[in-house]
């Protein structure tokens, strides 16, 4: 019984950003209903799967949720979704809202049938703006919020995204964030809301705090960006025999470092003499110590560092990430039975409560597999979900 049980909420979103942050509540013991086009998220198809429309990539965002298939662009569809909406506690969505108004699906129009809802689109531009109806996707939003230039700073010259859909997830968790808390305000007012998580306005806020820096200022003290993040030695430091991740951040750990590598005369030179210091010079640093460490292996760095109390990691791959002793120690990855794929790998909820323990409701829902349940409990008679399945308004299981 997570700290949501006994919320609904009505998930209209795909791909990842949106289907990550109703993972997220369905997780907290949230009903999340999600609602499919007869084709289905377009994720069902990204990565390995045993079965069509049931990749790794999927599995692992849409855990715990129940899967409706409705066809929005047929009226008896659109009336059909409306119906669950006026039993909803909220709507969540990730289209451009020109489409919602398009379907029939307005803020407006839904509030029509309950106005205590929450209605939280997640998108990409706030709607004030000349991007407003622009379409967006991850790797556009890193360029706009300047992850790239970033990047190319820090590296090479060329700019490059991240890897991950950090974008995605980082406002993902805002978009939460924000549910949370409207839904607090409505288990206290009854009182219901739109609200709008844009991308681009969510992401320079999250990259702006660590890289403002002088332009916070007027006039500008400096052109933006914190150094120490963007030098092109801060990297895993190679051994002599593989790469390890270390961070010797503070006063108390450049003293610990010295001296347990025996070179304190390095404690007497001025640009280790405090923390702005260090900054100032810190590629050169970082190249310096880069050179240290090439002169021991992974293992003896990790026993002196350790004993030193300096932070260091393990530099994982996918694969041996999934055989560190402390995820194995706290049971991170557990092997479940899906009843479509068989034994599959999924991760735990990483925080830990006292009370109210979010963990994984169920597997994730094979395309409109739970359409008969959903329509039966929000009231459909056997006859109106046979005709809505014969139109093919809802895409009903067999």
């Amino acid at each position: 019984m997570g700290p949501l049980s006994g919320i609904t909420i009505l998930d209209l979103t795909s791909v990842l950003m949106g289907p990550y942050a109703t993972q997220t509540l369905a997780d907290m013991g949230a009903d999340v209903v999600k609602v499919e086009s007869p084709e289905g998220d377009i994720v069902r198809h990204i990565g390995p799967g045993r079965t069509p429309g049931m990749g790794g990539m999927f599995l692992n965002t849409n855990r715990g949720k129940r899967s409706i298939v409705i066809d929005l662009k047929q009226n008896d569809g659109r009336e059909a979704l409306l119906r669950l909406a006026a039993r909803a506690n909220a709507l969540i969505y990730n289209v451009r809202p020109q489409a919602m108004a398009r379907l029939g699906l307005s803020y407006e129009q839904v509030a029509a049938v309950n106005p205590g809802i929450v209605y939280l689109g997640a998108f990409g531009y706030g709607q004030d703006g000349p991007y407003a109806a622009k379409p967006a996707y991850d790797d556009l939003i890193q360029g706009a919020a300047g992850v790239p230039t970033l990047l190319a700073a820090a590296g090479d010259g060329t700019p490059r995204y991240v890897p991950i859909t950090i974008a995605d997830r980082i406002v993902g968790l805002m978009a939460v964030n924000a549910m949370l808390g409207a839904l607090m305000h409505q288990q206290r007012t009854g009182e219901g809301q739109r609200i709008d998580v844009p991308m681009f306005e969510s992401m320079a806020s999250f990259v702006l705090v660590d890289h403002l820096g002088g332009l916070t200022y007027e006039p500008p003290l400096d052109h933006g960006g914190y150094a120490r993040l963007l030098s092109r030695s801060r990297k895993p430091y190679r051994t002599s025999d593989g790469y390890l991740c270390v961070l010797i951040y503070n006063d108390k750990q450049w003293r610990s470092f010295f001296e347990a590598i025996d070179r304190t005369d390095f404690l007497a030179q001025p640009r280790f003499a405090n923390h702005a210091a260090r900054t100032r010079h810190i590629d050169e640093i970082y190249e310096e110590i880069g050179a240290i460490f090439l002169t021991r292996t992974t293992a003896e760095w990790r026993e002196l560092l350790e004993r030193a109390d300096i932070p260091v990691m393990p530099m994982h791959s996918m694969e041996s990430i999934l055989d560190d002793p402390h995820l194995r120690a706290v049971g991170f990855f557990e092997t479940v039975e899906h009843p479509v794929e068989g034994r599959v790998r999924q991760m735990k909820v990483p925080s830990t409560w006292s009370a109210t323990q979010p963990q994984p409701g169920g597997p994730a829902p094979t395309l409109g597999g739970n359409g008969r349940d959903i329509l039966t409990e929000a009231g459909f008679s056997s006859a109106e979900i046979e005709r809505l399945g014969h139109s093919k308004a809802v895409h009903l299981p067999d």
